[in-house]
């Protein structure tokens, strides 16, 4: 004989929709589950832990593994082999630590400012590269950080070229260019020029600061100095001197 369900059972079942069960059914599995630790930013040594701000950060597994597929979005989307150069505007995001976030331009020296690790050379980087950088030096102070750059607007693809040209400026960088191609991009030469004696200067990922190259038309136009008609980088400043300047004594 088959057990009928009291019709007060069915009835008190019948008054609660699916959506309430299967919301149930979710509260259960979180409980039983816990909740995630928030971690806390690591003592100096030699410093007190009252000291240090307490921070939030990523400790679980999981939180790992949602951290690292929102970081390859964001470098897929932005485009991780740029490199960024000079007023380019990047989104840093560290996951879970929105007082680590924030949005920066990159200084004229080739830097960003942030929270704790201060300045980091960003210019002739990609986000990637950055990004790895930017966490193993959160790794003293947050547990397990993860960071994410972003290039919000790109303003770096300009080369400046200043001096004894007939249009000095600064010129956008479109394609692969030369320094010849360059210097006819701003009109070419005054007749003061000291044409023999052009100075670039170029941020590199390699040293701190700008790096100094010189460059002779002569010698590329003349004596097949071929080697020295170099391509232009973004943010590259070249500098024509003229005849009746010392630009660098004892050169």
């Amino acid at each position: 004989m088959v057990n009928k369900v009291p019709f007060s059972i069915r009835n008190r079942v019948m008054k609660y929709p699916l959506w309430f069960l299967v919301i149930a059914l979710m509260l259960a599995v979180s409980s039983s589950s816990g909740f995630c630790d928030s971690g806390s930013v690591k003592p100096d040594a030699g410093k007190s832990q009252a000291d240090t701000p307490v921070l939030p950060s990523a400790t679980t597994q999981a939180e790992k593994a949602i951290s690292q597929v929102m970081m390859d979005k964001l470098s897929n989307a932005v485009g991780s082999e740029y490199v960024i150069g000079a007023e380019d505007v990047l989104d840093i995001t560290v996951w879970r630590n929105p007082d680590l976030s924030r949005q920066v331009q990159v200084r004229p020296d080739g830097r960003i400012s942030m929270p704790i690790i201060r300045d980091v050379v960003a210019v002739g980087k990609t986000p990637t590269k950055l990004a790895e950088e930017m966490t193993n030096k959160l790794k003293e102070y947050v547990q397990n950080p993860v960071v994410a750059v972003t290039l919000k607007e790109v303003n770096s693809s300009n080369i400046f070229l200043l001096g004894e040209v007939a249009h000095p400026g600064k010129y956008p960088l479109k394609s692969k260019t030369t320094l010849l191609q360059g210097i006819t991009m701003a009109g070419g030469f005054k007749e003061t020029a000291a044409r023999n004696q052009i100075v670039i200067f170029r941020f590199t990922e390699t040293a701190p600061g700008m790096k100094r190259f010189t460059a002779s038309y002569d010698d590329i136009v003349l004596r097949s100095g071929i080697s020295d008609n170099f391509e232009l980088k973004p943010g590259d400043t070249l500098v024509v001197p003229s005849e009746s300047m010392v630009v660098f004594p004892g050169r």
